[in-house]
């Protein structure tokens, strides 16, 4: 299991789960966690301790989010497509995808992840530079991964009855 089916596994997404998730609001909203979570660990700067409270509601939010919002009306939107594209990577050891989607989902995953480290520094020493950094670092691939989802979906739409099926 690679980290991206751990990561599906432990958000919990089932089939009505990721429905919901193609809604434009979800994925729009979806990029609010991040900056929420840095601005609730600063947040133990204003009320102590009581900022573990806080994360732990960002962390309610991470995982409610893809729930949040009931399923669209129509898929024919660049936020449905993302999150049908991201199915279709996920399941990429049952119906294969090409090679230079594959690669580029790992790439910008790990590009990403280069942001983390700023983070991580930017929230321990409550520096606003590396965090906002950071976040920008994390962010930016993020956006571009959503929008090749949306490239792999469209090269993999007529693979698969169930991938067919998506779209409304």
């Amino acid at each position: 299991m690679d980290v991206f089916e751990r990561a599906e596994r432990l958000m919990g997404m089932t089939d009505a789960v990721w429905a919901r998730h193609a809604s434009p609001w979800s994925v729009a909203s979806r990029f609010t966690v991040l900056p929420l979570f840095a601005l609730a660990v600063w947040s133990r700067v204003w009320i102590g301790w009581w900022a573990v409270l806080v994360v732990a509601l960002v962390c309610v939010w991470a995982w409610w989010n893809p729930r949040a919002f009931p399923p669209p009306a129509s898929t024919d939107t660049w936020a449905a497509k993302g999150t049908f594209g991201e199915r279709v990577f996920l399941n990429r050891k049952t119906v294969p995808i090409p090679g230079h989607h594959e690669r580029w989902g790992i790439a910008l995953s790990w590009a990403s992840a280069t942001g983390v480290p700023f983070v991580t520094w930017g929230l321990w020493a409550l520096e606003i530079w590396p965090t906002l950094l950071g976040i920008l670092l994390i962010m930016l691939p993020k956006v571009w991964f959503v929008d090749r989802m949306v490239w792999l979906y469209e090269d993999m739409k007529d693979e698969s009855e169930e991938y067919r099926g998506w779209m409304r």
